[in-house]
């Protein structure tokens, strides 16, 4: 099995709702796994949290989440954004459209200096996100 790089996204008591919102905009297997079904925490309210949760796309998309218990610090606005990149613009255009469901345009999705397609956006759940829908040369 190769080596894979995969965005793991930290939440402090909304895993579950974000992951279900990236599964209604990516479609795919979410698999969700709480404190209280591997036994992790004692703590009574951190039961139904989320300590690990994957979604897996049939195009090969990982992402992955997990609720920050609270006994452990969370630095909320990190300098991370995640990309979406290529050449299938319908697809890339639908996730577009499913992210910026309520979410701050930063940049929106349009013609980009370099020739693509770029928009920049953060979510509802405070995930920035960078949609690149590269251009064929003619």
């Amino acid at each position: 099995m190769p080596t894979t790089l995969n965005p793991y996204l930290g939440f402090r008591d909304t895993a579950r709702t974000a992951l279900e919102f990236y599964h209604s905009v990516f479609g795919g297997e979410l698999t969700l796994s709480t404190f209280g079904d591997l036994h992790a925490s004692e703590d009574p309210a951190e039961q139904d949290k989320i300590m690990h949760g994957q979604l897996r796309t049939a195009g090969g998309l990982v992402l992955m989440a997990s609720d920050t218990p609270s006994g452990m610090g969370l630095r909320e606005g990190s300098s991370i954004s995640v990309s979406l990149s290529g050449e299938d613009e319908p697809e890339l255009r639908r996730y577009w459209d499913g992210l910026s469901a309520g979410a701050t345009i930063i940049e929106p999705l349009t013609a980009a200096p370099w020739g693509d397609q770029f928009g920049m956006l953060t979510d509802t759940h405070g995930v920035t996100w960078l949609v690149n829908i590269t251009q064929s040369a003619a």
